[in-house]
């Protein structure tokens, strides 16, 4: 169904979509992927919303995601792979990436929809995030739809790399080289922690008789020690 744009909603489209970084050939789909279901219940004239293009969204962004961890973590499992996925496109994230994107501001809201606080509610944020997906999706097919959602979720990706790092077990190396001399002993200390509660970032040291060894950072005290065996296996092999 064709939609109708104001020369002003143009022209506040056409600014988020250069902050996106996406040519739209279609303007109207940028702007339903940002129409609420509330909007369109109270608009006077038929109005399409955004649940179809979240629909399509999220299949594209699962795929984006799982296309990109397969090919940069080619010695993962499926069952790890899953598990890194889940945590790169929860709520939390995809909701975030929309403030950070302003997306929230040009929300198409119902009145009590907007009185109530919708520009900044997780749900309607991460509907969104997916809903331009799938709006870039239709408007320019796959390769433009994946490049998004590998741009937009780089740090998240970087994070993973991380992530499929710690999963090789240093620990268990360095613990094994260390006790080729069975009387020395290994410990593992926690250093310190940063960040909101949400995000935590924890550092550890490990130690060989007393000897500080390597320390390391991570989202989990785990993934810290696991940073800290990397350090200290190039300190022991060096």
């Amino acid at each position: 169904m064709a939609e109708f744009l104001s020369e002003e909603r143009q022209r506040e489209l056409e600014v988020l979509a250069a902050r996106l970084g996406v040519r739209f050939k279609n303007l109207q789909l940028l702007d339903r992927a940002l129409t609420h279901t509330s909007f369109a219940n109270e608009a006077k004239r038929k109005t399409d919303h955004n649940e179809r293009l979240e629909f399509l969204g999220d299949a594209v962004l699962e795929l984006a995601s799982s296309t990109y961890l397969y090919g940069h973590f080619k010695k993962l499992p499926e069952g790890e792979l899953t598990k890194i996925r889940a945590s790169i496109v929860r709520s939390e994230t995809l909701a975030r990436l929309a403030r950070e994107l302003g997306l929230g501001e040009h929300l198409l809201l119902g009145r009590g929809e907007e009185m109530g606080g919708g520009r900044q509610r997780q749900t309607n944020l991460e509907d969104a995030f997916e809903a331009v997906i799938g709006a870039i999706y239709e408007d320019q097919g796959w390769e433009a739809a994946q490049a998004y959602v590998v741009r937009q979720l780089a740090h998240e990706f970087q994070e993973a790399s991380r992530v499929g790092e710690i999963l090789t077990d240093y620990k268990t190396t360095f613990q094994e080289l260390v006790h080729k001399d069975p009387d020395k002993v290994i410990a593992y200390e926690e250093v310190g922690e940063s960040g909101p509660a949400h995000e935590r970032t924890f550092i550890s040291r490990v130690l060989v008789d007393g000897i500080p060894y390597g320390e390391g950072s991570g989202r989990s005290k785990k993934a810290a020690e696991q940073q800290a065996a990397k350090a200290a296996l190039a300190k022991w092999k060096g």
